[in-house]
């Protein structure tokens, strides 16, 4: 498995050589991916590198030891770190999803429970946007339908990272696990009996597609204004600033009313038609992103949930990876770092499986 870090070194140095050159940033898109790529490498081969390091030093102190007992100290001390080493440049080599370091579309939408998914759909949306903040990035409602006491009945977020991120720690590479339906037991603010109800809210996530991931044709798209509307009447504009753009070769349809501006909403929706036409072509092409992408919600129905947040009890579970706490007033602040681990572990594990089992076939097969 090691070995494939000979030929990623060549394309580290030839990367490198090309970032020096003026005319790589006159591209900023171009600059972007190539500064991503980068920086995956550059992680890589310094764990490559601390991995030989160890090994060559290991070595030289266990020879040295059969003369020296002192350096037989040293030999046990390097012998503990190198399967740590170790340990961290084989999951640095299992391969990623390219989308990983891409910033996402998060949509949430309301499900069963009326008002009360409506108003959770809304906590979602705090929840990712005070993580955003947490880290650094920034959050944009690009299209959102509001419900009379405040909710989303749908609202669709940009969120995107400032500069360059570590290798898997994009947007989409972390947020891609919040894909589901979500499902939420406490007392609805409109519970005169204080029961507690069960409700649903579900989110997609989607990497974003800059226009040189996606060629779109303007022949294929039909695009229809109308008249944005909002909870109660209110805020209603009086022009057809709204649009909506259907896709028809793929009968994608996308709308957007937030803006006043007709052109700003058109710019909108082709963001989030981008989106959904790079996700649909991952599916086609790549067996393995269809299945992630099924994994994700398509319906709210509460029995598909992934995760349950308890309000009575202060109570946050996972039902893919086991993880439970109970301090889930701070994880819908914003603490959802470690929910999000949990889901990044067990998704490395099981991609580390698979790739054993290759690799065990292959040699089955080359006997």
């Amino acid at each position: 498995m090691f070995e494939a870090v000979e030929s990623l070194l060549d394309e580290h140095r030839e990367l490198e050589g090309r970032l020096a050159e003026p005319e790589t940033h006159a591209d900023a898109r171009l600059a972007k991916r190539l500064n991503r790529r980068y920086a995956e490498l550059s992680a890589i081969i310094g764990a490559w590198r601390e991995w030989t390091t160890l090994g060559d030093d290991l070595g030289a102190a266990r020879e040295l030891a059969a003369d020296d007992a002192s350096f037989a100290e040293e030999a046990e001390a390097l012998a503990a770190r190198l399967p740590v080493a170790e340990e961290r440049l084989r999951r640095l080599l299992v391969p990623r999803d390219p989308a990983d370091d891409k910033d996402a579309l998060v949509e949430v939408k309301s499900g069963e429970g009326g008002e009360e998914s409506a108003l959770f759909a809304g906590d979602l949306l705090r929840m990712y946007s005070r993580y955003a903040e947490r880290r650094g990035w920034s959050v944009e409602v690009l299209d959102a339908t509001e419900s009379d006491l405040g909710g989303y009945k749908s609202v669709t977020a940009a969120v995107k990272a400032r500069g360059t991120v570590e290798p898997g720690a994009g947007p989409y590479g972390l947020l891609r696990f919040e894909g589901g339906v979500h499902r939420v037991q406490r007392v609805p603010v409109t519970e005169s009996q204080g029961r507690v109800h069960t409700s649903a809210a579900g989110v997609l996530v989607l990497p974003e597609a800059e226009p040189i991931d996606v060629s779109i044709d303007e022949n294929d798209l039909r695009i229809d204004v109308f008249r944005s509307s909002g909870p109660g009447g209110q805020s209603v504009n009086t022009t057809d600033s709204a649009v909506r753009i259907t896709h028809v070769p793929s009968g994608i349809v996308v709308s957007c009313q937030n803006e006043k501006s007709q052109l700003q909403n058109r710019e909108q929706a082709m963001r989030i038609l981008r989106a959904r036409l790079l996700a649909a072509a991952e599916e086609e092409a790549d067996a393995e992103a269809s299945e992630a992408r099924r994994s994700q919600v398509r319906t709210v129905d509460r029995s598909e949930r992934i995760r349950t947040y308890n309000f009575p009890e202060n109570r946050i579970s996972d039902h893919r990876t086991g993880y439970k706490a109970h301090n889930l007033d701070q994880v819908l602040d914003g603490d959802l770092q470690p929910v999000l681990d949990s889901c990044v572990e067990a998704d490395l594990q099981a991609r580390l499986d698979a790739l054993e089992q290759q690799q065990q076939q292959q040699q089955v097969e080359s006997r």
